[in-house]
This record gives C-alpha cells, structure tokens and sequence, in this order.
C-alpha cells in the first residue's frame, strides 16, 4: 500500500504513473450486474440487514453484528467508437499508411510525432526515435526506451548507453558511424516490457526506418528485438554469433542481421562480456570486408 499521508499528491501521481497505473476508469466502482437503463435505478437490491436470529450465526449480541455495505454505484456509458477506433488491427494500419508515406529518415520522424496509436505515448515524457548518422552501414535496434532516454529523447544514453558506446568504441565505431533505434517509440511505464500490442504498432515504422536507412549490417540488441527482426525463437545465447536475412518488399536486397546481447543483461551478467566482445569482433571482420 502506497504511504499517501508521507507523500504529495504529485508524489503519489508519480508513483502510480512509474508502477504503470496509465488510465483512470471511473470515479466510483461500478456495479457490472445492475441492468443498464433508465429505471435501473428502481431496480436495484436493496441493502442487506443483518439477520434477525443472530443466534445461530454465531453472534451473541446484536450490535456486534457486521453492517452490510453497499458502495454508491454510477453508471458510466461507453463511448461510441468509429469504424477502425479502438482495435489493435485499425492502429496498424493508420502506422502502415503513415509509415510508408515516409520518404526521409525526418519525414518519418514527423509521422510519428503524430500518431497516436500507441497507447505508451500517453504516459512518455518524449519520442525517441533515433540517434546517429542515418547514412550508417551498421543499425541497432534495442527493446525500448528507459527511464533516461524518455527524460533526453534518445536511445541508450543510461548506463547501458554508455556500455554500448564502450563496446562500439573498441572495434572503432561510435555514434557518427551507427544508426541506433528501439521496437517502441516511447518508455513503458515502469519500464515494463511492451505488450504485443504496442510493438505491433511500432514495427511498421521500425521497418521503414531499416529500408529508409538501408545498412548493410542490422544488429538486435536482446531477445524481445532479435524474435521480432530475425523472426526467431531461441534466446539470443543460441542466436549470437549466427547471421540471418533480414528483408522486406522496400529492401533492394536483404540485410545481414545478428543478435547481441543486450548491455543492460551485460551489467548484470559481465560473464558474458567475453562472448559479445567477439561477437564484436566478428561484426568488424564483415563490416571491413564489405
């Protein structure tokens, strides 16, 4: 339970924003029940006595028994929704259309700086798109944004940032020679992991920032963006290390795709730092022999 007598209401606010409490359904509990109309009201149970033969139920006294409660009931009307509105399978589209009318990297940009299909913007304090050179021969694609890449609206700029900008740095590349993006635009709440729902959303841009960007080397970063680009399902320590095709119909050609592990399991578990520094290493080895 939230100590709310300790804390502010723009305390308490923020709390349940970073536990991902996102939406507000109504004011008062609604009773699901209740037949819906206009002499619902007449309708209603009446509130339950307590029995007048308390003898058997096991109280001695009257006035020990417990009071029935009943809550006060509203009843709130759904909204009425247009053709497309509400479903999963209309927000894909619009991010469709809106994602191939792009022509350039900032033309995409502004297509989704006015979508509203995904409902993590509702609760993000910024886009994050990209950041790099959109010319780069190397693309990476992390899960999501985190707690310091929602405040600056870029991608791994935390402590998993810096990690990677290390990693890039000892095979000579750094942020002027990538490209580096996420599967969502905006930070879950909490940090949760994004529904299937929200990355659905999400790939349509995803996939036309890799054509528009058109890289000769597509690393995923983690095991939630390596199922989704390589369309695997074994864990990135079977994935690494291996090469998959990746393609769409706005490719001339397929891509060369890989899985690393993501720098945030990296900080948790350094053993594996061994295993990604030569995946690294064979990265460069394909990039110098292209």
């Amino acid at each position: 339970m939230v100590p709310t007598n300790s804390m502010t209401a723009f305390e308490v606010l923020r709390w349940y924003v970073e536990a991902g409490v996102d939406e507000t359904i109504a004011g008062h509990p609604v009773n699901r029940f209740r037949p819906v109309g206009e002499n619902a009201a007449e309708s209603m149970p009446q509130p339950l006595s307590a029995p007048k033969d308390l003898s058997d139920k096991g109280f001695s006294d009257q006035a020990t028994a417990p009071a029935a409660f009943v809550p006060p009931v509203s009843i709130v009307k759904a909204p009425v929704l247009g053709p497309g509105e509400g479903s999963a399978n209309g927000e894909v589209t619009t991010a469709v259309h809106l994602a191939q009318a792009a022509e350039t990297v900032d033309g995409l940009r502004r297509a989704l700086e006015n979508f509203d299909g995904c409902g993590l913007k509702k609760t993000a304090t910024n886009l994050v798109f990209l950041d790099g050179n959109p010319e780069a021969q190397v693309m990476l694609i992390g899960e999501g944004p985190g707690a310091d890449e929602d405040r600056q609206g870029l991608p791994f700029v935390g402590p998993s940032g810096k990690l990677l900008d290390k990693m890039m740095a000892s095979v000579g590349l750094d942020r002027t020679k990538v490209l580096i993006s996420n599967t969502v635009f905006w930070r879950p709440p909490g940090n949760r992991t994004p529904t299937t729902q929200e990355t659905a959303v999400c790939m349509p841009f995803v996939e036309r920032l890799i054509e528009l960007v058109d890289p000769k080397i597509l690393i995923a970063l983690g095991g939630p963006a390596a199922k989704l680009l390589l369309a695997q399902t074994a864990g990135v320590g079977r994935l690494r290390g291996k090469w998959f095709p990746y393609s769409t119909p706005g490719l001339s050609c397929p891509i060369d795709a890989t899985a690393l592990f993501h720098p945030a399991y990296l900080l948790r578990s350094p053993g594996q730092k061994r295993d990604t520094w030569k995946d690294w290493r064979a990265i460069k080895g394909k990039l110098d022999a292209l």
